[in-house]
């Protein structure tokens, strides 16, 4: 017992002295960083706007003051500090007409109100639908491996399809797809996409708040003003024409009036054995003239070149951009800040950028990804995986930041996600030399493996995790931690009220960059290649480079 006690005496003061070793984070510069980059100034930091164009000049900036080099696009032999992102813009023009008609009686719809319609991402300049059908799909899923199939044969050329959103198991917590754990399934992209394959002229998706994980509010902030997409081949392959939310309320009285119960036909739609159901006597219209056009926006890389394994890259991520300028709140403010989503993340990145060049050089070299329109869709990562500046083969990982809590420090951190790889296992054991515990993602059914900038690494097979701050807050405990995230949740997330609080401490946060960064440090000074565990679906993609890595 003595022994098995000084071997706890001495592990303990091990990881005392390494977490000495570590730089610290100035909370009040963290504050600072924020403050500037969500202040009105970068006017909500939108892609392809003047807030693009301040909020890139502030990175290279401080990228630059910090001694970095730029590791992006190849131009002339050198790297630039931007990589280059083009998008496919898209705006309604003016106000859509939109409406149902219910037994020979039109309804007209009020954009932000019973219904959220995005621009037409299918390449249409005119989107004209005359008395579509609507015809209820269930969950909207076609999951072959798992015996499951929403739209059993249905023709939806011309129609519209009306789907739940999140999983068939979602409610029960038991079933096929993952309980309360949202796979990507249940995420509204996907239903979108399957829709779009299935030949649906539109599709409406349900907002439910649980399932969603969000109110209408964040619906409609998200989805009623430009929207963006990578340049596709064949857009309307992975698009249908309409992309449109509605409101619960607006559903159940659609489906009452169409003679249907709502709850009933949503309890049939949990089982393999629902059947689409036609909305009898109702239809859907809409009228409106889209503004595409492709545009450019960039990421942002700053690079410290490995001094003995340069062609090793260990990458942290952080999506500099948010809303920009959209329709005004209650209080007439139009511009959203986005300070915690993700001035936070973005300023992470600069502050650990100045640490490591601050330190000796590390054996790989690690890159500072600052990625655009996340907001769109994760389409700057999505950009950067499909056209990486280093090869995803030799990429050991990606550790990316969103959304980080800006009060003290917690007892706990997380994840996006419940994913099983050893870069969380390397960051359980980092977090416990700060007397950190993990915490699985409190909320696996919202879905946020799916939400985060690290999807689109992983999904090629590259280690990715997306750090979570914790909710067992040292003041306050689980019930003060758990109050400040619902009260985000509700009252800030992506609206214009997420601003920059002369009341955050930035304790916590400073405290979790020392982690953060001494996981990235050890993974730069080894010759560690962490991996997914055996039953992961992303083990296979990498596995497919492997020889890239001997």
């Amino acid at each position: 017992m003595k022994r098995l006690a000084l071997s706890l005496l001495a592990l303990s003061i091990s990881s005392a002295v390494l977490a000495a070793e570590a730089p610290t984070f100035d909370p009040h510069r963290l504050s600072a960083d924020v403050k500037t980059l969500s202040s009105d100034a970068f006017e909500g930091r939108g892609p392809a706007t003047a807030g693009e164009t301040k909020t890139i000049d502030y990175l290279i900036a401080q990228y630059k003051a910090a001694g970095l080099q730029p590791g992006g696009d190849l131009k002339n032999g050198k790297r630039e500090w931007t990589q280059a992102v083009p998008l496919l813009r898209a705006e309604i023009a003016g106000t859509p007409a939109l409406s149902v008609t219910v037994d020979g009686k039109p309804q007209a719809l009020t954009q932000g109100e019973q219904i959220a319609v995005r621009a037409a991402m299918d390449g249409s300049k005119q989107v004209a639908i005359k008395d579509a059908p609507l015809v209820f799909v269930g969950y909207g899923v076609k999951a072959p491996e798992r015996n499951w199939d929403d739209f059993k044969g249905v023709d939806l050329h011309g129609k519209i399809a009306v789907v739940l959103v999140n999983d068939p198991d979602f409610e029960t917590g038991q079933g096929d797809f993952g309980g309360k754990a949202m796979t990507y399934y249940g995420r509204w992209t996907y239903k979108y996409e399957e829709a779009a394959r299935q030949g649906a002229a539109g599709v409406l998706i349900v907002h439910e708040t649980e399932p969603a994980s969000y109110g209408w509010n964040t619906v409609k902030n998200s989805n009623t003003n430009a929207m963006f997409d990578i340049v596709r081949d064949k857009p309307a392959a992975t698009h249908p024409q309409v992309e449109a939310w509605i409101q619960r309320d607006f559903a159940v009285d659609l489906f009452k009036r169409a003679g249907l119960d709502f709850d009933a036909l949503k309890k049939q739609a949990q089982t393999r054995e629902f059947k689409p159901v036609t909305l009898k006597g109702e239809s859907f219209s809409a009228n409106y003239k889209v503004d595409s056009k492709v545009i450019t926006s960039h990421n942002v890389v700053g690079r410290i070149d490995g001094a003995k394994r340069p062609d090793e890259t260990v990458i942290y991520s952080a999506h500099w951009d948010h809303l920009g300028v959209g329709a005004p709140d209650a209080k007439g403010d139009k511009i959203y800040n986005g300070a915690v989503d993700n001035g936070t993340g973005t300023a992470a990145l600069v502050e650990l950028a100045r640490a490591f060049k601050s330190a000796p050089k590390p054996e790989r070299s690690i890159v500072f990804l600052n990625v655009t329109a996340e907001e769109k869709g994760l389409l700057g990562s999505e950009y950067y995986a499909a056209n990486p500046l280093y090869p995803l083969g030799k990429t050991v990982g990606v550790i990316n930041l969103d959304a980080l809590d800006p009060h003290g420090p917690a007892r706990n951190f997380t994840i996006s996600g419940s994913a099983k790889l050893d870069l969380l296992d390397d960051l359980i054991a980092t977090a416990k030399r700060w007397n950190l515990a993990y915490s699985p993602d409190p909320k696996p059914e919202a879905g946020h493996f799916f939400r985060s900038d690290h999807f689109s690494f992983a999904k090629r097979g590259v280690p990715a995790i997306s750090f979570g701050s914790g909710n067992d807050w040292v003041d306050g405990g689980l019930a003060a931690g758990k109050q400040a995230e619902d009260d985000y949740t509700d009252k800030h997330y992506h609206q214009p009220s997420d601003e920059w609080e002369a009341g955050w401490s930035f304790t916590g946060m400073a405290r979790d960059l020392q982690i953060l960064y001494t996981l990235g440090s050890e993974l730069a000074n080894s010759s560690q290649w962490p991996d997914w565990s055996k039953d992961s679906e992303f083990r296979a993609a990498r596995d497919t480079t492997a020889a890239q890595r001997k």
